[in-house]
């Protein structure tokens, strides 16, 4: 059951992931929290290489922390798994039918994002019915090392054309940022930046000050 001070998806302005590629299993929770605390909007789990058991594990640890802190959590690609333990989100890729496929085994409370890689794309996706998009990726990135990044010249056309919320995402950090609204961001996604801060609250923190 979601709280009624849940933040809304449309609201989010900076959005996190827990991403197990740079994040050990037995940190999961702690990271979580860490997060949570420096303010992110929305918290995804991005567990490409687990079983599928020990995803839906690590996001019934995550869901009592994030719902403490009134942060949706979304979960990356694994729709039964959303569906099994009533996440607030859930987030596919590029398959054609992902969105109409999400909605069906996930139901109408569950809020569905698609990435995106292109104008095209994120026009294509606003017209199947996401209820965001991630744009990106905007650098190169260790996170996704074979796509291609996009760069900045498309943010302030994205917005022109697609009116769900858009979270630029790749390469985000603390020293990209300034550019990164200058280009016409409004909201972005920050991985590796937060994951490997020494200071994970305090990183979280600094950064959401800067998105006014």
């Amino acid at each position: 059951m979601q709280s009624a001070l849940m933040k809304r998806i449309q609201d989010a302005r900076l959005y996190g992931i827990v991403d197990l590629g740079y994040v050990t299993a037995e940190n999961v929770e702690h990271m979580t929290d860490q997060l949570c605390l420096g303010g992110v909007d929305v918290l995804q789990l991005r567990a490409k290489k687990l079983a599928p058991q020990e995803i839906e594990r690590l996001a019934r640890l995550m869901l009592p922390i994030t719902r403490s802190h009134g942060v949706p959590l979304v979960i990356n690609d694994h729709l039964e798994i959303a569906a099994a333990i009533g996440s607030e989100g859930v987030h596919v890729g590029q398959d054609d039918d992902a969105v109409a496929k999400a909605r069906a085994i996930v139901g109408p409370a569950c809020f569905v994002g698609k990435s995106t890689h292109s104008l095209a794309q994120a026009v294509a996706a606003q017209a199947e019915g996401a209820d965001y998009i991630g744009f990106g990726p905007l650098y190169a990135t260790g996170t996704k090392p074979d796509y291609v990044p996009i760069g900045l010249n498309d943010i302030t056309e994205v917005h022109r054309r697609v009116t769900l919320p858009i979270f630029c995402i790749g390469g985000v950090n603390a020293g990209r940022l300034d550019e990164i609204i200058a280009a016409g961001a409004r909201r972005v996604v920050v991985v590796s930046a937060f994951l490997l801060a020494g200071d994970v609250n305090a990183e979280v923190s600094a950064l959401k000050n800067r998105l006014v």
